[in-house]
C-alpha cells in the first residue's frame, strides 16, 4: 500500500513491537502461517524502519554542537513559520509556532529537540505534550500524521488540519529519547536505556520550558502518546508528580495522562494476541492453541524480569518477541501490505531534510533521524518491564488516565489494553469493573465504546488502528477536548460535537 495515511507506525510511532513468541526455529510441526525468520534487536529495527519507507542516513543522532548552539543558553528558540496551502484562519503569522533544543543537565552532551504550538483557540488552554514511541521514533510522525497543525501532501507542500489538537491545547512535541529525530549527543554514553533515564530527561525539559513560558505553567498539564510511549507515559507521570509533591522546582500542573495503543502490561498484553488474532480470523484455533502452549515461557520470562534484573529482562525480549505473519498488517489489519511496504510516512522524512525547513527550526545542518535503530537497540531491556505497576498510586491522588485504543490493530490490540486495565488494582477496581460500558458519540455519531469510574477511562475507537489520530481525526479530536474538560462520560449523548 503505497503513499496513505491509512495505518500507522507506531507512534507514533512505531515500528515497535512485533508480536509474538519464542525465537527459536519452527518445527515440521508449527503452523505455516508463522515466520521463522529471527533477527538481532538492531536489524529488526532497520527492516521495520524500512517498511515504513523510512531510510534514515544514520541509525542515531550523534554529533557535536553546531556553530549556533556552541556557548548557547539551556533552551535556544525560535519562532517560525511554513507557508501553508489553502484558506486558514487564523493567518498561520498570528500563531505561536515554536522549535528549539534544549540543553540536558545530566548529560554530557545531549539536546533535546521540541516543537511547540500555542492554541489557536486561547492561551489558557490546557498545555499537552504528545510522546511516539518506537522506541526511537519521532513524534513528528504525529505532528505531521496525526494531530499537528498541519499535514504534508505528496508534493511535500503543507496543508492546515482541521482537527489539529492545537485547536484546544497548546501542544508540545519532543523527539526523545536522546538521538531520535533532531535530539543528538556528542557522547554515545548520554543515550538512555531505561525509563528513569527517559523520564528525568522529560521532566528536566519541562522545568526549562515553563521557566521560558512562565505564562503556561499555570495551565492544566496533560501528557499523550501512543504505542512504546505506553512505557515512557507512565513514568513520566510518577516523575512530574513526584517533583510536585517534592515541591522541588516550578509545580507543574498535571491533570492526567492519555495513552493510546501502547505498550504498558506486556504480561498481559501478550496473551490477548492469540484471542484477538483468533476473534478477527487472522489465525485458526489450531495457531490459537499452539501458540498458547508458548505463552508460560514468556510469562516466565517477564516475571523473572521483574525480580531478577537487567539481562533477565534482555532475556524475556527475546522469549517473547517474534515475528507474527509477515503478510499481516500490525498496525491497521483491515490493510494488507505490499510487499514489504505497510506504509508510507517517507514525506515527513524528504521535507524535514530540507535546508529551507532546517534553516526555518534553527538546526543547522543536522541530518533528521526519523526512527533510531541504535535507541531502539539500547532500550531492548526495558521492553518487557510492567509500567501499570505506578498508575495505581497515580489515580489514587486524583491524576486522571485515559487508556483508548483502535479496534483495528493488533500490535497494541485494544483487548490486551482492556484487560490490563480491568486487571490493575487500585480503590475503585470493583467499580470501574461493574461499571456500564457506554456508546461514545463524535458529531452525532458512534464512534467507540466508553467506561468509566472516578478517574479512570477506557476508550475503544471504531475503525481505526493503531494511530487512532490519524485514521480517526474527528473522534480523537472530541475525545481530548471532553477529557480535558472533565467531560467525557457526557460523550454518550448523540448531540456533542467536537469543536469546529
Amino acid at each position: 500500500m503505497a503513499s496513505i495515511f491509512s495505518c500507522i507506525l507506531l507512534s507514533l510511532c512505531l515500528f515497535v513491537f512485533i508480536i509474538s513468541l519464542k525465537s527459536e526455529a519452527m518445527s515440521p510441526d508449527e503452523p505455516e502461517c508463522f515466520s521463522s525468520t529471527s533477527n538481532s534487536p538492531r536489524g529488526r529495527a532497520e527492516k521495520l524502519i524500512r517498511d515504513l519507507n523510512l531510510f534514515p542516513k544514520h541509525g542515531i543522532n550523534i554529533g557535536i554542537d553546531d556553530d549556533s548552539l556552541v556557548g548557547a543558553p539551556v533552551i535556544v528558540e525560535k519562532q517560525f513559520s511554513f507557508d501553508l496551502l489553502g484558506d486558514i484562519a487564523p493567518s498561520v503569522k498570528d500563531l505561536g509556532h515554536h522549535a528549539g533544543y534544549y540543553r540536558l543537565p545530566h548529560t554530557k552532551a545531549a539536546r533535546m529537540f521540541y516543537f511547540f504550538f500555542e492554541s489557536r483557540n486561547k492561551k489558557d488552554d490546557p498545555v499537552v505534550i504528545w510522546l511516539s514511541g518506537g522506541p526511537g521514533c519521532s513524534s513528528e510522525l504525529a505532528l505531521f500524521y496525526e494531530n499537528g497543525p498541519f499535514q504534508l501532501t505528496n508534493n511535500l507542500s503543507l496543508v492546515w488540519n482541521y482537527h489539529g489538537w492545537d485547536k484546544v491545547s497548546n501542544v508540545i512535541y519532543v523527539d526523545q529519547p536522546t538521538g531520535t529525530g533532531f535530539s543528538y549527543t556528542a557522547d554515545a554514553s548520554d543515550v538512555r536505556h531505561d525509563e528513569t533515564g527517559v523520564s528525568n530527561d522529560l521532566y528536566d525539559f519541562l522545568q526549562a520550558f515553563f521557566k521560558r513560558h512562565p505564562q503556561f505553567a499555570k495551565n492544566d498539564f496533560y501528557i499523550t502518546g501512543e504505542s512504546y510511549a505506553g512505557h515512557y507515559i507512565p513514568a513520566f507521570a510518577a516523575r512530574v508528580h513526584q517533583g510536585n509533591k517534592n515541591k522541588k522546582g516550578i509545580h507543574i500542573n498535571l491533570k492526567g495522562f492519555a495513552i493510546g495503543n501502547g505498550l504498558t502490561n506486556p504480561s498481559i498484553q501478550y496473551q490477548a494476541y492469540t484471542d484477538y488474532a483468533l476473534e478477527n480470523k487472522l489465525i485458526q484455533q489450531s495457531d490459537h492453541d499452539w501458540i498458547n502452549g508458548m505463552i508460560p515461557d514468556c510469562q516466565q520470562a517477564i516475571k523473572d524480569c521483574g525480580s531478577d534484573g537487567e539481562s533477565a529482562c534482555e532475556n524475556a525480549f527475546y522469549v517473547c518477541t517474534r515475528i507474527f505473519n509477515e503478510v499481516i498488517n500490525y498496525y491497521d489489519i483491515r490493510k494488507k501490505c505490499e510487499g514489504n511496504l505497510c506504509y508510507d510516512f517517507s514525506n515527513m522524512e524528504n521535507f524535514l531534510n530540507r535546508k529551507t525547513v532546517r534553516d526555518a527550526l534553527g538546526v543547522g545542518n543536522r541530518d533528521f533521524v526519523s526512527c533510531s535503530s541504535e535507541v531502539y537497540d539500547a532500550m531492548i531491556r526495558d521492553w518487557m518491564k510492567n509500567l501499570e505497576v505506578g498508575i495505581p498510586a497515580l489515580l489514587e491522588d486524583g491524576i486522571n488516565v485515559l487508556i483508548y485504543a483502535g479496534d483495528q490493530d493488533l500490535i497494541c490490540n485494544w483487548l490486551g489494553n482492556s484487560r490490563w486495565v480491568h486487571a490493575m488494582k487500585w480503590s475503585g477496581q470493583k467499580e470501574f469493573a461493574i461499571a456500564s460500558t457506554v456508546p461514545f458519540f463524535s458529531e452525532g455519531q458512534e464512534a467507540g465504546q466508553l467506561k468509566s469510574h472516578g478517574p479512570l477511562s477506557f476508550l475503544k475507537v471504531y475503525k481505526a488502528g493503531h494511530m487512532v489520530p490519524m485514521d480517526q481525526p474527528k473522534a480523537a479530536l472530541q475525545m481530548l477536548t471532553s477529557w480535558t474538560q472533565g467531560k467525557l462520560a457526557m460523550t454518550s449523548s448523540k448531540h456533542n460535537v467536537a469543536p469546529k
